[in-house]
């Protein structure tokens, strides 16, 4: 990739992988990572509290949840319903599930800060009608040990015989498919531009400008 010689950014055009149910609407941000669990200093550990809400009561006891699911545990490809990931903007919610193992969500739609969260890990959310992702639901419900495959680039899912059209939003798969999603990465990577850029910014102070490592 041009300008970034010092970090690859890998694109993400493809993901395949079994798949977990999680039906419901507007289910937001707390559910996915209660914010007790956000006093952290980094991400990690954040995935064996995903849903932690729905799938643990009050003393710690296991309810009916498919993160539960011994079935679902090698899952990476998340299948959910409207609205998913409202509520508050925060980046834990991705981070969790990334960690506990997702690579994908195919839904029928996603709170617009929580699908951005998505992209910055290189995370896709694909869409789809009711109809569709209700079928798909009960097909990986079936199906816990069967592959889906996601095409990001030619906006397919494919599971069993079937190959379904979706929806990628345009600015998110063409920076998956450019492996351009990682601002920071990027920024990273042209640090030289970015030093070059702030010292023509009058209101910059020179001295606040890092040097070159």
């Amino acid at each position: 990739m041009s300008g970034t010689d010092d970090v690859e950014i890998p694109e993400v055009d493809y993901v395949s992988g079994s798949g977990v149910p999680i039906r419901g609407n507007d289910i937001d941000t707390d559910q996915i990572i209660p914010a007790r669990f956000m006093k952290v200093v980094t991400f990690d550990g954040l995935g064996e509290f995903a849903f932690f809400d729905l799938r643990f009561d009050e003393d710690d006891n296991q309810k009916d949840h498919p993160f539960n699911e011994e079935r679902f545990q090698d899952s990476s490809v998340m299948v959910v319903n409207s609205n998913f990931g409202c509520g508050s903007s925060r980046e834990h919610a991705p981070q969790a599930l990334m960690r506990w193992g997702i690579d994908a969500v195919i839904g029928e739609s996603f709170a617009e800060i929580f699908a951005g969260n998505c992209l910055a890990l290189g995370i896709p959310t694909v869409t789809a009608d009711s109809e569709t992702i209700q079928a798909l639901q009960n097909w990986v419900d079936d199906h816990p040990d069967e592959e889906l495959e996601i095409d990001v680039e030619a906006e397919t899912v494919s599971y069993g015989s079937e190959t379904i059209d979706v929806t990628v939003d345009d600015a998110q798969r063409k920076a998956l498919v450019d492996g351009v999603w990682d601002t920071t990465a990027l920024m990273k990577s042209n640090a030289g531009a970015v030093r070059d850029t702030a010292r023509e910014l009058p209101y910059v102070d020179s001295e606040a400008i890092p040097e070159a490592e």
